[in-house]
């Protein structure tokens, strides 16, 4: 029986992956222009028509993929998080010049000015697109600060008598999943509403900068807060680990959060 579920997964994942990387339409059909191009049944416009309708295709696909789906912040990586950027400003800019193409048609007669009404409507939409992603990308390089922060915070040693704009509490080192469990019960009864956790485990995030995040939690709320003290106190009474940034430091973290558990560590790399 465990044979057979073994061989159903691995059938699967080949599957996916067959899926996952098969062609586009849009690249079967700029295929075949290319080859009536060549063959000179075809202007080269058309091929160049046929290539553009990929880009589109693959930025769609890419969008899909990291923002319309909805993908988590920190399941993103920095390069999936750039390649998102990227199409949706390629999809903004294609769609600029689709309207000043329209206009122009306008200036000159050739169309009437409420032609003109579906291509501000579609440029408005990718606008929305673009800042969307702009946020998201902002969003991921701030977890992406944090996550460095943190580490370089296990690495100092306070100094005595110095406000401190983040701060760490050792406690016994240790971060159970029992604890957690207590924890997110607690929180919930005290406030009504679940635990803001910003980056639960191991992300792809981490994984991408190199750190082990397992057995940790990330918590977006400002320590001083009602919310941030009361959690504070929880987890020095039950002598849980965490780190505590208050605000901007210089060179180490953008945003407010509590960082629950020990430091995340440094994968090993082997050759």
């Amino acid at each position: 029986m465990r044979r057979i579920a073994t061989l159903l997964l691995a059938a699967a994942w080949v599957c996916a992956q067959t899926t996952a990387s098969a062609p586009l339409p849009q690249e079967q059909e700029r295929d075949r222009v290319r080859a009536l191009v060549e063959a000179g049944a075809l202007p080269a416009k058309a091929l160049a028509e046929a290539e553009e309708a990929v880009e589109q295709a693959r930025d769609a696909e890419n969008l899909r993929a990291t923002l319309y789906g909805r993908l988590p912040v920190e399941e993103l990586t920095e390069e999936t998080s750039e390649r998102m950027l990227s199409a949706a400003t390629r999809q903004w800019e294609r769609h600029q010049r689709k309207v000043a193409d329209a206009q122009r048609l306008v200036d000159a007669g050739a169309l009437s000015r409420t032609s003109l009404t579906p291509f501000l409507i579609d440029l408005d939409h990718h606008r929305r697109v673009y800042d969307e992603a702009v946020s998201r990308s902002r969003l991921f390089q701030e977890l992406a600060a944090i996550v460095k922060a943190e580490q370089e915070l296990a690495l100092e040693e306070p100094t005595p008598g110095v406000p401190q704009l983040a701060e760490r509490f050792d406690g016994s080192g240790v971060f159970s999943n029992g604890q957690l469990e207590y924890i997110t019960s607690a929180y919930r009864r005290e406030f009504g509403k679940p635990l803001p956790v910003s980056a639960r485990g191991e992300t792809a995030l981490h994984r991408s900068l190199g750190f082990d995040h397992r057995g940790r939690l990330d918590v977006a709320l400002y320590p001083d807060s009602k919310e941030g003290a009361w959690l504070r106190r929880q987890l020095e009474f039950l002598r849980i680990p965490y780190y505590a940034f208050r605000g901007f430091v210089p060179g180490k973290s953008t945003a407010a959060h509590i960082h629950i558990g020990p430091p995340s560590l440094r994968i090993a790399r082997t050759d």
